[in-house]
């Protein structure tokens, strides 16, 4: 459909966000109050509405709906320098139920004018050929039916969205998937076309847009320490509170099916393309974080901060990017040697106690989507990229220890399968058959560029290990 850029007549509009978890909550809500608290009068009446998909995040909007939607969100410097703000955007919590009937009835109404989501990059389920991966028992449950997956819940909505003439709306991904809204909308119709729901496919197809977006700002799970320190500084007990970095960046393709509200006025880069920004931020940003979480964890540390105020960990990031990544997406319109400065002075702030825990999840979503196009790149002009391979090398250790139950907490992962894992790793060649995966690699997989040059990012690793005890 043609999509429209231009705010509307924003009296009670609704921008409706799934998934409750920490950033949204300090990232597009915190964005949504600033332009509320500007009182400019294109944006009276928006308003936002939280609601998620899974039940694990119910005591949260239980507590968020007793306090009226408002949680104080502390924000840190690199420096050390703490404030504190009340976020008051989120003026509706929308109730959980295992039918998602109320979200299904938010969504559908036709004052809901855009629908936004963060569920991770591992919640999309798509492959390295960006193809739904319909083995994956959750998505499997949905095509059946289920409401386990972002592709069910919008289905829902969308189907009493298309027969209440609800109108056009926008899709917004939210999350770190590169072409997140493309990658989202293909998923979708791909979704529908499994399920054979052929008019709805149509119908998303001429009222839906899915602008694609880069998001960027460290948000830990919160913490006793996090609420103790809220409280000290406010006054008040706040069971929401929250913590993030100072740092906040948000770029989103103004293709927006049913208006919006006048984002630029707070901050928010509003533009044609976001593909420069978004490459620069998962292959610098998120694959240097991957990087320094799995050392980190190799070495015995717990932190983020820990790990790259070591000058070896924080070499490894340092030369992967300066060696590998910024040579691929030169030339572009970003200082990428400063952006790359920038990120590891973020990493170094020891205020955020970002876990190694949360930053190492999801490594088989984060090889593929931060990690192999740089590989990929490399070969293709004859580079070997030694200083990216050590990031696959860091995870493989990592799953070592992860399959010896030696790692310090619980590995989380939304899509990879614990058996085949266990027997990729007990196999007679662990690194051939870890090169081997498609899922992991696409088109490298099994070929000499990727596993001989693995092999020595091995070694490599190893042998800096060894170095540690």
């Amino acid at each position: 459909m043609q999509a429209t850029s231009s705010t509307t007549d924003a009296a009670g509009n609704t921008w409706l966000h799934i998934g409750a978890g920490s950033f949204h909550r300090a990232h597009q809500a915190v964005y949504l109050h600033h332009l509320m608290e500007t009182g400019d009068a294109s944006n009276i009446g928006w308003s936002l509405a939280l609601a998620n998909i899974r039940d694990d995040m119910t005591p949260l909007l239980d507590a968020l709906e007793r306090q009226g939607g408002a949680y104080t969100l502390e924000t840190v410097t690199p420096g050390g320098v703490r404030n504190y703000e009340t976020i008051r955007s989120i003026k509706t919590i929308v109730p959980w139920d295992a039918a998602l009937l109320e979200l299904t009835a938010f969504g559908a109404r036709s004052t809901t004018k855009i629908i936004s989501f963060t569920v991770t990059e591992a919640g999309y389920y798509l492959d390295h050929q960006h193809r739904l991966d319909t083995g994956n028992p959750d998505l499997a449950a949905d095509l059946q039916g289920e409401l386990n997956t972002i592709y069910g819940a919008l289905t829902a909505i969308l189907r009493a969205r298309a027969a209440a003439n609800g109108g056009p709306v926008t899709l917004l991904n939210c999350d770190n998937l590169r072409h997140n809204g493309e990658r989202f909308h293909d998923g979708l119709l791909q979704f529908l076309a499994l399920r054979g729901e052929t008019a709805l496919q149509q119908w998303v197809s001429a009222h839906t847009s899915s602008p694609n977006s880069m998001v960027d700002r460290i948000t830990p799970r919160p913490t006793e320490e996090v609420r103790a320190r809220v409280a000290q500084a406010t006054g008040h007990t706040d069971p929401c509170a929250l913590m993030a970095e100072s740092f906040i960046q948000w770029v989103i393709e103004d293709q927006f099916a049913a208006g919006r509200p006048a984002l630029e006025k707070v901050g928010v880069e509003m533009v044609r393309s976001v593909l420069p920004y978004e490459e620069a931020k998962i292959r610098i940003l998120n694959a240097t974080h991957s990087c320094i979480a799995w050392a980190g964890t190799l070495v015995g540390l717990n932190y983020i901060h820990e790990g790259c105020a070591r000058p070896d960990i924080r070499k490894m990031a340092y030369d992967y990017v300066t060696q590998d990544v910024i040579p691929c997406l030169t030339p572009s319109p970003l200082d990428l040697a400063n952006y790359r400065d920038v990120v590891l002075e973020r990493f170094g702030n020891p205020n955020i106690q970002d876990s190694n825990q949360r930053v190492a999840a999801d490594g088989f979503s984060k090889i593929p989507g931060f990690i192999v196009p740089t590989l990929q790149e490399c070969i293709a002009r004859g580079a070997v990229p030694h200083a990216t391979l050590v990031l696959p090398a860091l995870f493989f250790l990592f799953l070592q220890r992860w399959a010896k139950n030696k790692l310090p907490y619980a590995y989380q992962d939304g899509i990879f399968d614990e058996s085949a894992t266990r027997t990729m790793l007990a196999s007679a060649d662990p690194v051939r058959a870890y090169c081997a995966d498609p899922a992991l690699w696409g088109t490298l997989a099994g070929s000499p560029q990727l596993e001989l040059p693995l092999r020595e990012a091995l070694v490599h690793v190893q042998n800096w290990l060894a170095q540690q005890t």
